[in-house]
């Protein structure tokens, strides 16, 4: 028998357009995990997995064989701008490098299409925080999520 693991929380700064008039929001137990993984820096996932960017449904999608692991679900916004939502990867495939390497296959799909982003995911923003070489791909006018993981304050 396991222990439960209690939540793991961690404050972040919206912008005004990410709804918390305040200023502050929590992180999730699985956001914290994939926090982690991002700030743990893998130069490479465990196993090999390819990004597919599903325009239609407007998702980066990590596939495994002919399985949907993990995906990074957006918004267009104009011509020129995307605006990330949100990282995530089924548990089991987690700890591996897949977050990372599907957010860094991302923002260089966004490079190449000469785009910019605007970061509401937190796993995202902590990723470029990490990789200052990504940063010009920030929206200067809509930035986003301010800061990435840090301790919640008491």
């Amino acid at each position: 028998m396991t222990d439960p693991i209690e939540p793991t929380h961690h404050a972040f700064e919206h912008a005004g357009e990410a709804g918390h008039r305040d200023g502050q929001g929590a992180l999730s137990q699985d956001q914290t995990v994939l926090i982690a993984e991002v700030l743990d820096d893998p130069h490479a996932p465990a196993f090999d997995f390819h990004v597919v960017d599903d325009e239609k449904a407007g998702i980066y999608e990590a596939i495994a064989g002919d399985r949907a692991i993990g995906g990074l679900p957006y918004d267009v916004a104009g011509e020129d701008r995307l605006v990330l939502l949100a990282t995530s990867v089924f548990p089991e495939f987690r700890k591996r490098g897949v977050a990372t390497e599907l957010i860094r296959r991302a923002l260089d799909d966004v490079r190449t299409q000469g785009k910019t982003v605007t970061v509401m995911c937190p796993i995202v923003r902590t990723f470029i925080e990490r990789n200052p070489e990504y940063a010009d791909l920030i929206d200067p006018k809509h930035p986003g999520v301010a800061k990435g993981a840090r301790p919640a304050s008491s």
